[in-house]
């Protein structure tokens, strides 16, 4: 038997079509209803509620922002206090003591030997006049001789160029010489060996034996913007003491100077006035920032004293790096 169909009604609690007032008025009360409603409003999804946070986190942020206090701002009136402050706690070495500093490592000592069986006649005569050693007290003491039979003949500074063992030094500081001695900045003694000359520069170029583990060498600068008045400081062993440092100025450029004992003239010299003495012979002259100008060669003195009176001549680092077969600046 077929069954009857069965029909719902289209809303909860309303009275289905064709019932009778008496069921009407048993449908739910409303507030019934409004409870049945509340349930039915759809709640936030996550990502509703991460963005909400989102926001108020944003909404925090800038609230402390606009109420931290501004940074001051340093004016100059604080640097001034602050150099000021520092001049006054901590001793800042001089521009001359940071030009020694810098050339120091790559300063070397050069000292020629020859043979004692060539020292006869005028050249023993000349070694006994030498100016580049310090006149000790006491007797006078003879040539001091080394254990393969040479004497010292000369005495002068070196500096090195290529921190492979590289030195400049002066042609007259080791011409004729039998055996080279250098010594580098941390005492290292090293045999040398001349490997090229230049002899219209006065300059000598040697290589040393051995070199010191931390061998540094000087840093070269073009002389083309050197002006007569700018700060130099020679470094050497003036009669072989050192090393020692003298300050001055450049006194001119493009200078001629001639030995007085008749030697070759040399041309395009930087003059200076740091003194120099017998023994900074090779030596370099530097700016103040430790640069390479020049290649101490020579001083004038028209008397036979042969010491300092005040100019001094270097041989511009172009041609120095010349002689050792660097490109110039």
């Amino acid at each position: 038997m077929r069954r009857p169909a069965f029909y719902s009604s289209s809303r909860p609690g309303q009275p289905a079509a064709g019932s009778s007032d008496d069921e009407a008025s048993a449908a739910p009360p409303e507030s019934t209803r409004a409870a049945s409603r509340s349930r039915r409003i759809r709640r936030p999804s996550s990502t509703e509620l991460l963005w909400v946070a989102v926001l108020v986190m944003a909404m925090l942020l800038a609230w402390s922002f606009a109420e931290r206090p501004a940074q001051r701002r340093i004016t100059q009136e604080d640097i001034n206090a602050a150099v000021l402050k520092t001049l006054e706690t901590q001793q800042i070495p001089s521009e001359y003591t940071r030009a020694y500093e810098a050339i120091r490592p790559s300063v070397v000592r050069v000292v020629s030997y020859v043979k004692q069986d060539r020292v006869s006649g005028e050249l023993a005569a000349k070694l006994r006049k030498r100016t580049d050693k310090p006149k000790p007290l006491g007797p006078a003491q003879g040539e001091p001789q080394a254990e393969d039979g040479t004497i010292e003949s000369g005495v002068g500074t070196g500096v090195v160029i290529v921190d492979k063992g590289i030195i400049l030094t002066n042609l007259h500081v080791v011409a004729g010489a039998d055996r080279i001695k250098v010594t580098f900045h941390d005492g290292l003694e090293a045999t040398a060996t001349l490997v090229n000359v230049q002899p219209e520069n006065d300059l000598a170029v040697l290589q040393a034996s051995k070199i010191p583990d931390d061998m540094i060498a000087a840093t070269m600068r073009s002389t083309a913007d050197l002006l007569p008045g700018d700060k130099v400081m020679a470094v050497g062993f003036p009669f072989g003491i050192g090393p020692s440092g003298s300050a001055g100025v450049v006194s001119g450029l493009k200078r001629v100077f001639r030995s007085p004992d008749g030697g070759q003239e040399l041309g395009n010299l930087i003059q200076f006035d740091a003194a120099a003495n017998p023994g900074n012979s090779g030596g370099p002259l530097v700016t103040m920032d430790g640069e390479l100008v020049g290649i101490v060669t020579a001083i004038l003195n028209p008397t036979s004293a042969r010491t300092f009176l005040g100019i001094g001549f270097a041989v511009p680092i172009e041609n120095a790096a010349q002689a050792a077969g660097l490109p110039p600046f």
